[in-house]
């Protein structure tokens, strides 16, 4: 990467993710502690897990209208002090209740981060590294998760009742540095002339970007304004953007009925399911960290040279292979391999969907409703993060994994088809082109 600024600005703003896939996981060491503090029952303890994932389905349908009004640098800034809130609320929280607004919070920012920062990073970034800088978002989420995973190993070798609360607290500390940091970022370009009309500023800030293509991206982005309405003028819901409308519904839609959060945020009890010991299965939940990150480096490295198309084609048969295994090991009640097919389910999620979702997203709407696009992916994104989540425990306690893990298998043949019949490639197209062409 050529110029340092561009990689700063979208390191900065992709340190959200690292916020997002922190809180999401952290809650997998804390959640049996919860359960058992507050004598909970299974449906009010699925309900006080997934209500961060409540709030994500609130902050994405918001993220959008949150961004254009704010811009996105502030949008920005005020996420990271929102998490610093959640995190702090959440961990000395005294009753379910409390906890519960406090993490309702806390998917608020994680929802909206969803949509503000690829958004962010799309509109700054020239094609050629484009999905390479807004995969970074999706590398912090992983990272994140990772380090949420090693924070609980650690907290809960140090025993206490009380090690739950360190676990959700922790993630108070990146949530400051993340709030500092966005001060250091200039504001989207894009946003600053189909939003406020400002071209000199915007010029100034492409010219902080890449000089040598300042003046042709100001231009593309003027022409594209010409040819289509202002921010705020136009009926999302039209036909004219059904189709990618339909695109991101679907991709969003397959990323979750894959399983990846059911696994995320019940990674230890899936194991304890397959007859793993308590403190095995902490410990190979950072297994999963750690394959995740893995293997989204190579995603990210291998985006823009592979395309999109040809990672979620990898992903698919993985994911397709690996479910299939997991639901036989749990069908045959033979669990020899599990942990291997969990870590094999985990790749296929990360080199495939994890790459590409957040890109593919934030790629194929036209400028003028962009952020209402990326808002409605990440919308679809996590209403359907909320309901699996929220519905795991009572479908696993009452039938098991067997028909749990065939389900995923069906629907990811039928992101196979999508792929294959609908999904176009963006690799190396400028945003204005692919706005054209979908």
């Amino acid at each position: 990467m050529k110029n340092k600024k561009l990689l700063l600005w979208s390191l900065t703003v992709a340190l959200s993710g690292f916020l997002f896939g922190l809180d999401t996981a952290v809650i997998s060491g804390a959640e049996q502690k919860i359960q058992a503090l507050w004598s909970l029952s299974d449906a009010m303890h699925g309900l006080a897990i997934a209500i961060a994932l409540y709030g994500t389905v609130f902050g994405a349908a918001f993220g959008g209208w949150y961004a254009d009004k704010l811009g996105r640098k502030k949008a920005l800034f005020w996420l990271g002090a929102l998490f610093f809130i959640s995190a702090v609320g959440s961990a000395v929280a005294q009753d379910v209740y409390t906890f519960m607004v406090f993490r309702f919070i806390g998917g608020l920012c994680i929802g909206a981060s969803s949509v503000v920062s690829p958004l962010y990073i799309s509109e700054i970034a020239p094609a050629k590294s484009r999905g390479f800088l807004v995969a970074l978002f999706q590398f912090n989420i992983v990272f994140g998760i990772m380090i949420a995973y090693v924070s609980n190993y650690l907290f809960q070798q140090m025993g206490g009742e009380s090690d739950w609360r360190w676990m959700l607290g922790i993630v108070g500390i990146p949530s400051l540095i993340f709030t500092a940091l966005t001060l250091l970022i200039s504001e989207s370009p894009r946003w600053l002339i189909l939003q406020k009309n400002d071209i000199q500023a915007a010029k100034a800030v492409l010219n902080e970007i890449d000089p040598d293509s300042a003046d042709k991206t100001l231009s593309s982005i003027l022409n594209s304004q010409s040819n289509n309405a202002k921010i705020g003028q136009v009926n999302f819901f039209s036909k004219q953007y059904a189709l990618p409308i339909l695109l991101a519904f679907l991709i969003a839609f397959f990323n979750q009925v894959s399983g990846i959060n059911a696994i995320i945020y019940y990674a230890p009890r899936v194991f304890e399911m397959a007859g793993l010991a308590k403190s095995s299965a902490l410990l190979s939940s950072v297994g999963i960290g750690l394959t995740n990150l893995i293997f989204t480096m190579l995603g990210v490295a291998l985006i823009d040279k592979l395309g999109r198309r040809t990672l979620m084609f990898i992903g698919s048969f993985g994911y397709i292979i690996s479910l299939s295994l997991i639901a036989r090991a749990f069908y045959a009640d033979q669990f020899d391999g599990m942990t291997f097919f969990v870590f094999a389910f985990i790749a296929a999620h990360a080199i495939g969907q994890g790459a590409v979702i957040w890109v593919f997203i934030s790629e194929i709407f036209p400028n003028e409703v962009r952020a209402s696009g990326q808002a409605f992916g990440s919308l679809t994104h996590w209403v359907f993060a909320a309901i699996i989540t929220n519905i795991f425990p009572y479908f696993s306690g009452k039938f098991g994994g067997t028909p749990i893990f065939i389900f995923f298998t069906v629907m990811m043949v039928c992101q196979l088809l999508y792929v294959w019949f609908m999904m176009p490639e963006t690799k190396g197209v400028a945003l204005e082109d692919i706005s054209v062409n979908s």
